[in-house]
């Protein structure tokens, strides 16, 4: 199993997307004010500021209802449309393609080519030929006074589309070829990373066998002689000496064991890459915190939840134990997770009963580097890392992942989701 087998697929991050749109809306809202009102021009001034207005919202709805922290290829898609859409209107309102912003309208495909898949590049790219080629043949006239001076020859004119595809095509297309090769040796470094990190722990856990089979050896080799004269001693007493040659068993069973990993490190162990169940999951992930703390674990699950067996995965197991640690971390003394599935459906919901998140950092949550302005958060607090990387992990697996302060309880709560049919498919 490989970590990044299930990681395959192409997004964005929302937060930088984000910032570049509202660059655009305020570059937009201070170029048709300032045109309308320094310059006196006359133009469709209250449509233009009512699309600007339409983007304006469609960033809100990024932040307030999208809740991922990065866009998959799909979303996108459409998120990109729209910027098109948007500013394909305001041009069409103030000039067409004679407009010198019309050039702004290859920077949406030409951002997508380096960070989304083919097919949506493509996509793209033939949505931003369509609007150059309709702004071409139908539009306003430039705002007046520009066109009562402005007059061309159909050749300059129509030069201008032309500049526009083949830049177009030019800028996506080397675009599209550099993102794949950068992608390519980002893969090829974070595989090998994965193997060196793994003959690492290979050769660590070779010598720690290999030092524990050395040390052990001596106390061993005492129990199985101490064992053999108990035997000669009580050779009468027959339940005792079934006790003690059960014990020299099961000392001779150790000694072949220690031998066997100090040999052979690398030896394969069935329950590493076996199948197994969300509840499973949960289970193991809850014992191995119950080992390390006093805090109360309540673990719920639906009776017929779903119990089909899908491949372990890496990915999961760490994102599921870094919202788990985070409220054992955060707790007072009780975790409540709760497992829900059935047949469309697979769903996590974690809460615990401490202080929950922070209101000022809320909004924020998945993304690095967060740190609450509260006093009393500052040091107990750490910098979100283990939110962004849980979150992460999880949504590259498809799942869809909610994080809020808890109505039933007074702690934060975090619901995990997947559709079933992608889940059993990794």
């Amino acid at each position: 199993m490989k970590f990044f087998e299930t990681s395959k697929f192409y997004s964005l991050k929302k937060s930088t997307y984000i910032n570049l749109r509202w660059i655009g809306i305020i570059g937009q809202l201070f170029s048709v004010n300032l045109v309308y009102f320094y310059f006196n021009f006359d133009f469709n001034f209250l449509i233009c500021n009512t699309v600007i207005f339409f983007g304006a919202l469609s960033n809100l709805f990024l932040i307030f209802i999208y809740k991922k922290t990065q866009l998959s290829d799909r979303s996108a898609l459409i998120f990109l449309i729209i910027d098109i859409i948007q500013l394909g209107i305001l041009i069409y309102l103030t000039g067409g393609i004679v407009n010198p912003f019309s050039i702004f309208l290859l920077i949406p495909s030409v951002f997508a080519s380096s960070n989304l898949g083919l097919r949506t590049n493509l996509l793209l790219l033939l949505f931003t030929l369509v609007v150059i080629i309709l702004l071409t043949f139908y539009s306003y006239d430039l705002p007046s006074p520009l066109n009562d001076h402005f007059h061309v020859s159909p050749y300059y004119y129509f030069s201008i589309p032309v500049a526009l595809v083949i830049a177009l095509v030019f800028f996506n297309y080397f675009a599209i070829i550099f993102g794949a090769e950068s992608r390519l040796r980002k893969e090829a470094l974070n595989k090998m990373e994965e193997i060196m990190a793994k003959e690492h722990e290979m050769l660590s856990l070779g010598g720690q066998a290999a030092a524990a089979a050395h040390s052990l050896g001596t106390p061993l080799s005492t129990i199985k002689i101490i064992s053999q004269e108990l035997t000669k001693q009580l050779k009468d007493q027959k339940e005792v000496v079934q006790d003690i040659q059960l014990l020299s068993s099961q000392v001779e069973r150790c000694n072949e064991i220690l031998k066997r990993l100090s040999l052979n490190p690398n030896e394969e162990d069935s329950f590493i890459d076996e199948d197994i169940n969300m509840r499973t999951y949960l289970k193991d992930i809850i014992s191995s915190f119950k080992e390390t703390t006093t805090n109360d674990f309540i673990f719920n699950f639906e009776q017929d939840s779903n119990s089909k067996k899908f491949t372990k995965s890496i990915e999961i197991i760490y994102g599921l134990r870094n919202f788990i640690g985070n409220a054992n971390k955060f707790c007072k003394n009780k975790i409540f997770i709760t497992l829900k599935s059935d047949n469309t459906s697979t769903e996590v919901i974690i809460e615990d009963d401490g202080e929950g998140y922070p209101n000022d950092i809320l909004s924020k949550i998945g993304e690095p580097y967060l740190k609450s302005i509260k006093t009393q958060y500052k040091e107990k607090i750490g910098l979100g890392l283990g939110l962004f990387i849980g979150k992460t992990l999880l949504e590259k697996n498809f799942a869809s992942v909610s994080c809020w302060n808890s109505k039933t309880r007074s702690g934060a709560e975090v619901i995990i989701k997947w559709k079933n049919k992608d889940l059993f498919n990794i």
